[in-house]
């Protein structure tokens, strides 16, 4: 770690700090110029690929997934800590699938349960995009069946 005011490659950590988050806090001193300055480190989160329903790969990305939930929410009653709970919900169990590659659908169907549960509206439009429906007759009855599970 170089020091950032005088370029020293050497310093002692002073104190160490856990956040909530998961990111460590250290304030060290450069043995240098005896100046102070704090690093964060965090784990590096490793996802698995998404397949989508074209066979396509891609990797996973959770702006995407913040994205598509944010419209499927656009003009409710839903908090941007609502919605944030959900993404990190949906990339914890991204994250504790054990394979290198995870089914878009899987993924949908995750977070289409966590929408259900928040609005119904949300859940509704996203669903209309999340499946692919022939008609309008096909979209209700589908959305009928899975408000019955």
């Amino acid at each position: 770690m170089k020091c950032p005011h005088c370029g020293y490659d050497d310093n002692r950590v002073l104190d160490t700090r856990v956040q909530k988050d998961g990111e460590i806090r250290r304030r060290r001193e450069c043995l240098n110029c005896k100046r102070r300055f704090t690093t964060v480190e965090m784990i590096l989160k490793s996802y698995p690929h998404l397949i989508k329903k074209d066979g396509r790969r891609e990797p996973f990305s959770k702006e995407k997934l913040r994205r598509g939930l944010r419209l499927a929410c656009m003009k409710r009653d839903v908090s941007l800590p609502a919605i944030e709970n959900i993404v990190d919900q949906i990339c914890r169990r991204v994250l504790e699938h054990s394979d290198k590659e995870i089914s878009s659908l899987q993924v949908g169907h995750w977070v289409m349960e966590e929408l259900r549960k928040l609005d119904d509206v949300a859940y509704v439009r996203f669903a209309s995009v999340y499946k692919t429906f022939k008609d309008v007759q096909e979209f209700v009855k589908t959305l009928e069946n899975e408000s019955q599970i």
